[in-house]
């Protein structure tokens, strides 16, 4: 209910909060940075996430069009079309064959596969969607996503007994995480959980003519999982280790904060210096803006007051030469602009030598602690369903393949700002594996069931999309699986709450057609529907 959430959150930030940032911007907008960290601290503060995209303040951007992948190249993906615009496809009714292009795409349910070859096996697939409505915290149902379980009978044509690592694969995102339930013969399995790196590409803030990589581009079609999965690459990753970052760093940490924020309420530090380019590079946590001109420097971040979501780690990490001789200065706010110093603003400042990967270890302990510290009761909280190592090495991965530690840094996390680096990781979108060992007996079979809540693709309400407030799904029949399948079926449940508009299954609730055979040939199915009002 990502989408639900966002729009009632909204509502919540102070109107001063906003007319403080959108001040700052007038007065100041030569210092890009400062009007990226005053919408960050309007965003904060109410919602506990930020606008990202580094200090310059972009935000992720909206998926549609054609996105790239990563995963095994960790290419970055080709500028998008409109994102508002669903293209030519239109609603399967109309015989299109991959269905609706929806703003927010929630990824195919996949087929089972295997870690090792699975030579002498046969699968039998039957996956059902039950449409029954869901009861959320408010206590209103609400019919939005589906309970879906995707059921195997694995058979032994052989003499010996057949031992294999079962991998399940669903989409998903570590800040909201629900993990698959898995059983065999009935019995619960017990799990290892396994993550891919973010499943999308980047794409341009302003188009062709001004190609960068500074926003995200989600997936938003299974014919990108396509591309994403289907050479093995990206399951590699996923099942391999994460980089050590090893790296020497020189590390500058700020504390003991103090600044009259009885007469100046956004009142601003800013640490300035000069680097040599060619021998220097900085990483930043804690701080809200940036200006450099060639070799000078100069960060900012608003002091902490105790009362604002504003962490009070702050740390310059150095890559290379140290930075040498520094300078501290308080501003009024954080346009740090001339003329606008103010005493009373100062800090301690630490300085020791250390590694990235222990900086790291501090940073992400740090942030797993502020982000259930911030969660509510009713919230998702990433770190129930995730392990913190994995967190930890998601994170390695990110900054290895597209920060500043990269051959090729995308744009979005060029400037070094690791809070964005922190945060992203539990949003981004990836494919992850529960991994299970399955014995099957000689001439025997087991039967495998994977149960799990199915998020719906869809268009954001107000967008004045024709497909608002239609539900899509769809499944592959084979992509990224290695077993050899004999039958697949489809089954529907709980039918009388949905109205089917478009698919390529072959439902036919009114006529009592709830149970169908795929077409092993067919690579994708799909259907869009919409809950019946209550």
């Amino acid at each position: 209910m990502r989408a639900e959430r966002l729009f009632r959150a909204l509502g919540l930030v102070d109107p001063a909060l906003v007319e403080e940032a959108l001040e700052v911007r007038r007065r100041a907008w030569r210092h890009w940075g400062a009007l990226a960290a005053c919408l960050a601290l309007v965003m904060s503060l109410s919602l506990g996430w930020l606008v990202t995209g580094g200090f310059r303040g972009y935000g992720s951007g909206m998926s549609g069009g054609v996105s790239g992948s990563s995963g095994g190249d960790g290419s970055a993906g080709a500028p998008s079309g409109d994102p508002g615009n669903p293209g030519e496809s239109g609603g399967g009714g109309s015989g299109v064959e991959d269905g609706i292009t929806f703003m927010s795409y929630a990824g195919p349910v996949f087929p089972l596969t295997t870690m090792e070859d699975p030579a002498g096996l046969t699968a039998e697939r039957t996956v059902t969607w039950d449409f029954a409505p869901g009861a959320y915290p408010d206590g209103e149902p609400r019919q939005w996503g589906a309970r879906v379980t995707d059921a195997y009978v694995l058979r032994n044509s052989t003499e010996e007994d057949v031992t294999v690592t079962a991998l399940y694969p669903f989409s998903g995102r570590f800040m909201d995480l629900e993990l698959p339930a898995v059983t065999a013969d009935g019995e619960a399995v017990e799990t290892t959980l396994y993550a891919g790196p973010y499943s999308g590409g980047f794409q341009s803030t302003y188009g062709a003519d001004a190609p960068d990589t500074m926003n995200l581009d989600t997936l938003n079609s299974w014919r990108e999982y396509e591309a994403l999965l289907e050479s093995g690459a990206y399951l590699s990753q996923a099942l391999g280790d994460y980089p050590v970052l090893d790296t020497p760093v020189t590390v500058y940490q700020f504390s003991d904060f103090a600044a009259p924020h009885e007469t100046w309420q956004a009142a601003t530090q800013a640490v300035s210096f000069t680097i040599d380019e060619a021998a220097t590079r900085i990483l930043t946590y804690g701080f809200n803006g940036c200006e450099w001109d060639e070799g000078f420097r100069r960060y900012s971040y608003f002091v902490p007051d105790g009362r604002r979501n504003e962490p009070d780690l702050k740390l310059l990490v150095i890559l290379g030469e140290d930075i040498g001789d520094y300078a501290l200065q308080g501003y009024q706010d954080g346009g740090c602009d001339a003329g606008e110093e103010i005493e009373g603003v100062s800090c301690s400042v630490t300085r020791r030598e250390t590694t990235l990967d222990a900086v790291l270890d501090q940073l992400c302990a740090y942030y797993q602690e502020r982000y259930i510290r911030s969660r509510a009761t009713d919230q998702d909280n990433a770190f129930d369903a995730i392990p913190f190592e994995m967190y930890r090495g998601a994170v390695a991965e990110l900054m290895a393949q597209y920060g500043v530690l990269s051959e090729a840094p995308m744009d979005r996390y060029s400037d070094g700002r690791l809070d964005d680096i922190l945060a992203e990781t539990v949003s981004h979108d990836r494919v992850l594996y529960l991994a299970f060992p399955v014995t099957v007996p000689a001439g025997g079979s087991v039967s495998l069931e994977c149960a799990l809540w199915k998020e719906p693709s869809f268009d954001y309400a107000c967008s004045g999309s024709d497909n608002e407030g239609l539900q899509g799904y769809d499944l592959t029949t084979r992509l990224g699986s290695a077993l050899e399948f004999t039958r697949q079926s489809a089954v529907l449940v709980n039918t009388e709450n949905v109205d089917l508009t478009g698919q390529n299954f072959g439902f036919d609730p009114e006529r009592g057609v709830t149970a169908v055979e795929l077409d092993l040939s067919e690579a994708h199915y799909y259907m869009e529907l919409r809950p019946k009002s209550e």
